[in-house]
């Protein structure tokens, strides 16, 4: 006797159908609002003097960071424009930028939901172990349905797999703080709200500044696997190079990856380890 199969596939085409029937005016405002934000700041990178942009984050890292690192940084975009993948990179900082700044509006906010509440942390880890499992090109399936081919399906799939990191990591820190700090706060008179934000988060700042870094690195490394629904940048200069076995330029291209991800990961921890160096943060 065969046991019945779990008709999970029916359920998914009923869902699937019932979404586009009903929330088809909501995906398409989400989706031109992405769109809106994501193709000005394209249009931005895109037009903007490579020699400027480049002097001018070269001049950021001096003053911010040292002048070792904006010596690299500066190295870094110079080999990129050097290889003529500059209007890729652009593509995919923007990708990068609007993917990674969603993630980091819906995650700070939901780590400190988890660490504040224990039924939001019930409820929400599971999720988020979920998501972490999930395979990335998994992410890809859904919003090609509702979104459909481009840009946007590929910043909301960024956005789902790069979301976890902030989350986990602004609730660990938040978690993390000393119980005589926060006894002396209450001692003091700090209701619930002015402990929060007077004590607890900037004290939690190392940790949500580290998931902000690998929320970054993850957006990254999800926007060239994006390029397989659409989403131009470098990963579609990978693919091409794959498809045409053009082993030379699939160096190039996973090489500007590589310096993309190391100018990144350089500006944002560097940037808060300046400021914490100069007391702006405690």
């Amino acid at each position: 006797m065969e046991i019945p199969k779990f008709p999970l596939s029916n359920i998914v085409e009923h869902g699937v159908s019932w979404m586009h029937l009903y929330l088809d005016v909501v995906f398409n405002s989400v989706k031109s609002f992405i769109d809106v934000i994501e193709s000005s700041l394209r249009a931005g990178l895109i037009f903007s003097p490579p020699m400027v942009l480049i002097g001018l984050l070269g001049i950021f890292a001096f003053y911010r960071i040292g002048r070792k690192i904006a010596l690299m940084i500066t190295i870094a975009l110079l080999l990129i424009w050097d290889l003529g993948l500059w209007k890729a990179a652009m593509q995919t900082l923007s990708l990068v930028l609007v993917a990674s700044g969603f993630s980091m509006v819906l995650g700070i906010p939901i780590g400190i939901l988890v660490a504040e509440s224990r039924k939001a942390r019930t409820i929400i880890t599971p999720v988020l172990d979920y998501m972490q499992a999930t395979p990335s090109f998994v992410y890809l399936i859904p919003n090609v349905i509702f979104f459909g081919m481009g840009a946007v399906p590929g910043i909301i799939a960024t956005v789902m797999f790069a979301l976890p990191p902030p989350v986990r990591l602004t609730a660990l820190g938040l978690s993390q703080i000393d119980k005589e700090v926060i006894e002396a706060g209450e001692a003091f008179g700090c209701n619930r709200w002015k402990l929060l934000s007077k004590i607890k988060l900037p004290l939690a700042v190392p940790s949500i500044m580290l998931g902000v870094n690998q929320c970054i690195m993850m957006s990254l490394s999800m926007v060239v696997i994006a390029s397989l629904i659409g989403a131009r940048g470098l990963g579609t200069e990978v693919i091409r190079a794959l498809s045409q076995v053009n082993i030379s330029h699939g160096i190039e291209a996973g090489l500007a990856v590589v310096l993309i991800a190391v100018v990144l990961d350089r500006l944002s921890l560097g940037a808060f380890r300046g400021r914490r160096q100069r007391g702006e943060w405690l």
